[in-house]
């Protein structure tokens, strides 16, 4: 028998023990789950018999130590900052690790460690970053080997509502990941190349510098830069790309709407407000707009962004409940971030019957025998409902999969690695096809 120990049940947990409960037999698996709060995490879980749970507070190294000794591979679902303390114990017992969450630089530093261990530390094996990694790689592999030249790469993806749980929400859109990263997303600088030029986006343009993307059956998305694109184009071997931009996918009309919160500085997470414990969502939004005497704060917010009354926009603001001046924050000394998290958080929680929905896509030009070509690459997952989400699933099964193909020595890589080998992303893409997340490709026609 070999033991997987999964460290972490939260929310993205839930099709993961699933995958490794449903092939523990026939694999011959024993499977270990510790959490801090396992009682709660035993009752969601509770069909689940073959599943052993202990509970494990991250600061108790003794027991931390004796967990991952006792394992053959180890699946981290920690907050990310945490991973480096299970890595640790990995190298020193020798234990393979997977992550889903990006090579931080402590993580980094790591490598020669685990590689002289004879340890494989495998991160950024969830969906983005993940699957991204691997279907992008498939392409322009496969793309190189025909003797094709790629010229441009673009990838979005996006963590959205399902068509049919949209209803009548404007917005199009609910948490259906971290709130707070959703309210928090794109400060910094985008950084990007195209054509040849290096291209920059301040945080407070980001949201009015989108583009329109049509992924078939599903409709029209709008795509907005993430912040550092030209990491990837040695990680993917294209150093001598001309474009390549990244970015997250969101419905169109979103991030015209969201860039309201970007220019009124509510986003903001750096300083605290006065007396937000009693203060009313419209007191916040009015709090930055100039003072006048009898314009209303619909108003004075409508001529600060430059939009009509009845437009789609203030439609939009106004669904959310931002005016109402009948609730009240509650927060002692919140930021505005989080006081518009709090105001969010009523409109954009999920619903009992909601499903969620995984976006991707990717864009390749390429010349092949002095040819212009056009690929496009696309995948949507459908979650099944508020446990088994589709943002659990792309997070999990490649996280499941690549701890079996280790049990199963199909992965002999060592040190600190993610998925951007042949080795590890043909395999991984073969399997997830089975559990039904596959890309469609089509060619543009110019």
């Amino acid at each position: 028998m070999k033991t997987i120990l999964v460290i972490g049940a939260g929310k993205s947990s839930s099709v993961l023990l699933r995958y490794l409960s449903d092939n523990a037999t026939i694999q011959q698996w024993n499977i270990v789950v510790a959490d801090a709060e396992i009682v709660q995490a035993q009752h969601k879980f509770q069909q689940y018999n073959n599943l052993q749970w202990q509970q494990l507070h991250l600061d108790n190294a003794e027991k931390l130590s004796v967990l991952v000794s006792q394992s053959d591979v180890v699946i981290s679902l920690m907050p990310p900052q945490l991973h480096v303390k299970v890595a640790h114990q990995c190298i020193a017992y020798g234990k393979p690790l997977v992550t889903a969450s990006y090579v931080s630089a402590e993580m980094k530093q790591l490598h020669d460690a685990a590689a002289k261990a004879n340890v494989l530390l495998l991160n950024e094996m969830g969906v983005d970053p993940g699957i991204d990694h691997m279907s992008a790689m498939q392409v322009i592999n496969r793309l190189k080997k025909s003797g094709a030249t790629i010229t441009a790469f673009e990838s979005f993806t996006g963590g959205l509502l399902a068509p049919e749980s949209e209803k009548d929400n404007p917005w199009k859109y609910k948490f259906t990941w971290n709130p707070k990263n959703v309210v928090t997303a794109g400060q910094g600088m985008c950084k990007f190349i195209q054509e040849n030029k290096y291209k920059y986006i301040p945080y407070h343009r980001l949201f009015r510098r989108t583009e329109i993307i049509a992924i078939p059956n599903y409709g029209l998305f709008e795509g907005y830069g993430n912040r550092d694109s030209l990491q990837y184009r040695s990680l993917y071997g294209l150093e001598e790309v001309k474009t390549i931009y990244r970015g997250t996918l969101r419905r169109t009309g979103y991030c015209r709407t969201w860039d309201t919160f970007v220019q009124l500085g509510a986003t903001d997470d750096t300083y605290t407000l006065h007396d937000t414990e009693h203060m009313t969502y419209r007191e916040f939004i009015n709090s930055f707009l100039y003072y006048h005497p009898t314009d209303s704060v619909e108003l004075k917010l409508a001529h600060y962004m430059k939009f009509d009354m009845d437009s789609e926009e203030m439609y939009r603001l106004k669904w959310l409940g931002i005016f109402d001046d009948n609730k009240t924050l509650g927060i002692k000394n919140a930021t505005p971030a989080q006081a518009l998290l709090k105001i969010l958080e009523d409109k954009w929680a999920l619903e009992p019957d909601d499903k969620d929905m995984l976006v991707m896509w990717h864009k390749f030009n390429y010349e092949l025998n002095g040819t212009p070509h056009e690929l496009h690459a696309s995948m949507v997952s459908i979650g099944e409902d508020l446990l088994y989400t589709a943002m659990a699933k792309t997070v999990g099964l490649p996280l499941g999969i690549a701890a079996k193909l280790i049990l199963e020595q199909k992965i002999k890589l060592t040190g600190v690695q993610i998925p951007v080998m042949q080795a590890i992303y043909e395999p991984v893409l073969e399997e997830l096809k089975k559990e039904g997340i596959v890309f469609n490709e089509r060619e543009i026609v110019y």
